[in-house]
């Protein structure tokens, strides 16, 4: 008996090696089968997006000796979820975003961007000049404009912002609608298609070209507390060492005019700034105070 379970143990354990012989085995990350994904959210015009994070893969593959792929998220939750189903292994997050993908998955932040030198930046509530609007008590019965409910600046903090001042951002409006971008959010206010609208500070340069007098017909309200700005975060189950080279390439590659050229093109960015998780503490505290749950808040568009 003992020598028929010992051969039909061995028996199970040949067949076993067999099946994972045959079975495929998936090809290195960073091979042309198995490239390495970078997930963002376009911000900008999508055919200048494209060509820029095209630019930005072939620098980093470069660098890397890998196959570097872009992927063009739709939405905020989109990068975040497909970082965690294992699609993506890099992403450029905003902070909330990057709260959840941490809370939920793991992801961990290597580097913070840099606009006008800051890693931080804030937001702002718009109307028009000739509004009549004063204080934000006064949005009370009007029309809002946010950009996405995964916003930090185009939805959270300006909804914490009113509601410090006494204002119920989901019971005040007369009307809400999501415009989908800064750039529709100021356009939208300018064109009085909403009475105000959320943004960061300060999106009315990105129209200005189009709009030469939006700065005079579009004022800002009031602007909210420090957000930290945009981040570059990678999945937790990479290795070690690849998640450090895949910091000091993207260090090298914002330091150099081909790499600061593609940056500015698809985030409007100067560069880019190590950091860790320390860096959040801040604005959790911020977000905890407001009395908001972060599971409550990221939510995808409807």
């Amino acid at each position: 008996m003992k020598r028929l379970m010992r051969v039909v143990t061995l028996s199970a354990l040949f067949l076993g090696l067999a099946l994972g012989a045959c079975a495929p085995q998936r090809p290195p990350l960073g091979s042309e089968q198995n490239p390495l994904v970078v997930v963002l959210v376009p911000s900008g015009e999508p055919e200048e997006i494209q060509w820029g994070s095209e630019r930005l893969a072939e620098l980093l593959g470069q660098k890397l000796n890998m196959k570097v792929r872009m992927n063009l998220a739709s939405s905020f939750a989109a990068a975040v979820e497909a970082m965690g189903a294992g699609q993506a292994q890099i992403g450029w997050l905003n902070a909330l975003s990057y709260l959840l993908a941490n809370e939920k998955y793991g992801v961990e932040v290597i580097l913070a961007t840099l606009r006008f030198n800051q890693t931080y930046y804030t937001a702002q509530i718009i109307v028009r000049a000739d509004s009549g609007i004063k204080s934000l008590a006064d949005l009370r019965g009007k029309a809002m404009c946010w950009v996405d409910p995964l916003s930090t600046s185009g939805y959270l903090m300006p909804r914490i912002l009113l509601k410090a001042n006494g204002v119920d951002p989901d019971q005040d409006f007369a009307q809400v609608m999501n415009a989908g971008s800064h750039s529709d959010v100021v356009r939208a206010v300018y064109n009085g298609d909403c009475d105000a609208g959320a943004t960061y500070v300060d999106a009315r340069s990105a129209v200005e070209m189009d709009m030469p007098d939006v700065k005079e017909k579009v004022v800002v309200l009031a602007t909210t507390a420090k957000i930290p700005n945009d981040n570059v975060s990678v999945v937790k189950d990479l290795p070690a060492d690849l998640k450090e080279k895949i910091r000091q390439a993207l260090l090298e590659i914002a330091a150099s005019e081909e790499g600061k050229q593609a940056l500015q093109t698809v985030y409007g960015i100067e560069g880019l700034e190590k950091v860790d998780d320390s860096f959040y503490d801040e604005f959790r505290a911020q977000l905890s105070a407001s009395g908001y749950r972060l599971e409550d808040l990221v939510k995808p568009a409807e």
